[in-house]
């Protein structure tokens, strides 16, 4: 008989406490990229309003909010995500630097990766979704 080794069914097999750690940056870019591919899951609960982005709450794994937008044409706001994809329409990602503004258009289906808040805007003739952890 060979012996179980594998422990399964414990956290831990010496018996100390587990500590929950937040996800890492790749585990939220995991999830926003699977969230992305499975459109079913959301689409209805999209709501379109022309008089700001609508921010819609998807789940809260792990203690991390993920939720999406929708952005009006025309219409900005800031955005405070670890990472964030494109889903839908265009968005631009307004960059302050030493020589100016500039717009810096987003590409759709891409996970992006953020050090801390931005300021996103839609410059489309249409509606933009974006989805955010």
């Amino acid at each position: 008989m060979v012996p179980d080794l594998t422990m399964r069914g414990q956290d831990d097999p010496h018996g100390r406490a587990v500590t929950a750690r937040p996800p890492t940056i790749g585990r939220l870019a995991a999830r926003v990229h699977a969230l992305a591919a499975r459109p079913a899951e959301w689409w209805r609960l999209i709501g379109f309003d022309d008089s700001a982005p609508a921010r819609i709450r998807l789940d809260d794994a792990d203690g991390v909010p993920v939720w999406l937008t929708t952005w009006p044409p025309g219409h900005g706001a800031t955005v405070d995500a670890r990472v964030s994809t494109l889903i839908a329409g265009e968005l631009a990602e307004i960059v302050i630097t030493p020589d100016g503004v500039t717009e810096r258009p987003l590409r759709a289906n891409r996970v992006r990766v953020h050090a801390g808040s931005r300021a996103l805007t839609n410059p489309g003739p249409a509606y933009a979704v974006s989805l955010h952890a």
